[in-house]
């Protein structure tokens, strides 16, 4: 029997002891600290010697730069989308552009020259590399004009951009530490940290703190080789540029003034001689013609002469209407957009009038950039002339986020938030053209971006008269037709019908069936939900009004909008 056992016994202590040594490896390697090491090129993700990482404040960007010799360039879109969007690439024209307030600045790629104020400039390095499709910015250009700092570091290159200031937590390191990719000591180690240096806290946990290093490594470090931790107040002396603008002394009272040819601007002063307050007129006289930046004109000096004898000033209009023209062709090229300028302001000093107002429409989003560079080159041309600039915007949505009602509200005089086209021609369903909660959103959504003392709030002097017409499928089809006030009053009256106070959208509203079977639908744009919309203007001290169009309002809707605007 001990024979038989013996053997038995062995093999019993043969796997505990091998239970054992798996444990004790198990824990071993549970326990112990990796030593693998990250390569700073598969952290910051750099594919060639050439590439240079950019660390931006407390993040890696996924743009990259390039450092030649003691020169250091970064990808044109890390500039326009996290240091400074008005910079402006022309891919066509090789040229790279940036405005001032006073000024726009022009530097042709490849070389060390750029002109600003009608001067040439010159630097000692190349201002703008062009290489593939990739377009490079020399950093100390770009410096000039913007608030960061930056240190470049080798193996691997990387720049470290800091461009926000203020006050930030740091700590210094209490003794040599490894700095690791992740928070636990199974995570590869980016790099040794030394002894008293400061690092930036981002992340405090429970064990571990994510902390960024001056030279640009953002990783994780244990919580009890940070010590001093504390506030310090990081600046840099920079003066931003001021955007002066034009701001009169009295609300804005405008009224656009439709014109359709050369005719139509002998009727001012019939067109006008029932208005009350009015402070601007606002006549259509500029259309882009072609996509090489021609505009028709229509701009008339009499017309000018008989606005100002009646105490108005005028803001030509200048639109993007013609269906014959690409906007984003137009917007996105310096010489159209040149072009465009010149022939407005030489227009405004040859014909008298006393602004601009841009009227672009359904721009698409890939000419937001061409746009808003438009409008910012024009403002430089308009401060000079002594013009006022104001744009027509639509009412926030998702799909005219790309408007950059911000940078708009920067560089115009004026920004007017066009409150109406809640419901328009071609909609599915009938409704109200300018319901007020539609106008109060409208506004308090432009307000976020646009001060209230450059919002003038667009209202309209129409209605639509909405007709459905029930199919025999069972599908209707919704048509309307744009009516002034006093044609939509008497479009009730021809049918007996009598309006009443929607409460909903701040409007009388009416209904009737017409001889067909089809129902009629109008919400009424009066002196009642005039003066509704005219509280708004009030309430929020907004710069005043503007109203679409002259003609197709109501005498007495004059006595109401001069309460609000007087």
């Amino acid at each position: 029997m001990k024979k038989k056992a013996a053997p038995v016994l062995a093999v019993l202590i043969l796997v505990i002891i091998v239970a054992v040594i798996g444990i004790v490896t198990n824990l071993v390697k549970k326990y112990t600290p990796t030593s693998e090491v990250m390569s700073g090129e598969e952290y910051f993700h750099l594919n060639n010697a050439d590439e240079a990482a950019l660390v931006i404040q407390d993040e890696v960007s996924e743009y990259k730069g390039i450092v030649s010799g003691d020169t250091c360039y970064v990808d044109f879109e890390a500039v326009k989308n996290e240091l400074n969007d008005r910079f402006y690439w022309d891919s066509e024209a090789n040229l790279m552009l940036y405005t001032t307030p006073t000024d726009i600045i022009e530097i042709p790629a490849g070389g060390n020259k750029y002109t600003a104020t009608g001067k040439t400039n010159t630097e000692n390095y190349e201002i703008v590399k062009v290489d593939g499709t990739k377009t490079y910015v020399a950093l100390d250009f770009v410096q000039k004009y913007t608030n960061f700092d930056y240190a470049v570091f080798e193996e691997p290159n990387r720049i470290v951009i800091t461009n926000e200031w203020g006050e930030r937590e740091v700590a210094s390191i209490r003794k040599k530490a490894k700095l690791r990719y992740q928070g636990g000591i199974k995570s590869p180690i980016l790099r040794e940290l030394e002894k008293n240096e400061v690092v930036t806290i981002l992340q405090p946990m429970e064990d571990w703190t994510g902390v960024l290093t001056q030279d640009g490594y953002i990783g994780y470090i244990k919580n009890d080789r940070l010590v001093e931790q504390r506030t310090e107040n990081q600046t840099r002396d920079f003066e931003e540029p001021e955007y002066t603008s034009v701001t009169k002394d009295y609300k804005i009272n405008l009224v656009w003034h439709q014109i359709t040819n050369m005719d139509s601007n002998y009727n001012i002063i019939y067109d006008i001689a029932n208005i009350k307050g009015v402070t601007t007129i606002s006549p259509t006289w500029f259309t882009i013609a072609s996509n090489d930046g021609t505009l028709d004109s229509l701009a008339y000096a009499d017309y000018v002469e008989t606005a100002h004898s009646n105490d108005m000033e005028v803001w030509a209009l200048v639109d993007n209407f013609s269906e014959s023209i690409d906007t984003t062709a137009v917007l996105k090229s310096t010489e159209s957009r040149t072009k465009m300028e010149n022939q407005l302001i030489a227009s405004a000093i040859q014909i008298g009038f006393d602004g601009i107002n841009v009227d672009f429409e359904n721009i698409p989003e890939e000419a937001a950039d061409g746009y808003i560079q438009f409008i910012r080159e024009l403002s430089v041309k308009c401060r000079k002339n002594g013009l006022v600039l104001s744009v027509d915007v639509p009412v926030p949505m998702s799909f005219s986020e790309h408007y950059n009602r911000a940078e708009l509200g920067k560089v115009c005089d004026y920004v007017i938030v066009m409150g109406y086209d809640e419901h328009y021609y071609g909609s599915e369903e009938a409704g109200s053209v300018a319901s007020l909660g539609f106008e109060n959103q409208g506004i308090l959504d432009t307000r976020k971006d646009v001060p209230a003392e450059k919002l003038i709030s667009g209202i309209p002097f129409y209605t639509r008269l909405w007709n459905t017409v029930t199919n025999s499928d069972g599908t209707t089809t919704v048509t309307s037709e744009a009516l002034g006030m006093d044609e939509a009053q008497q479009i009730l009256d021809n049918n007996n019908v009598e309006a009443s106070w929607d409460e909903t959208t701040a409007q009388n509203y009416a209904e009737f069936e017409g001889d067909d079977g089809s129902l009629y639908q109008i919400w009424l744009e009066d002196d009642k939900s005039i003066e509704e919309k005219m509280t708004l203007v009030k309430d929020y001290g907004l710069a005043g009004v503007a109203a679409w169009k002259l003609g197709f309002e109501n005498d007495s809707v004059w006595d109401v909008i001069l309460k609000y605007v007087s």
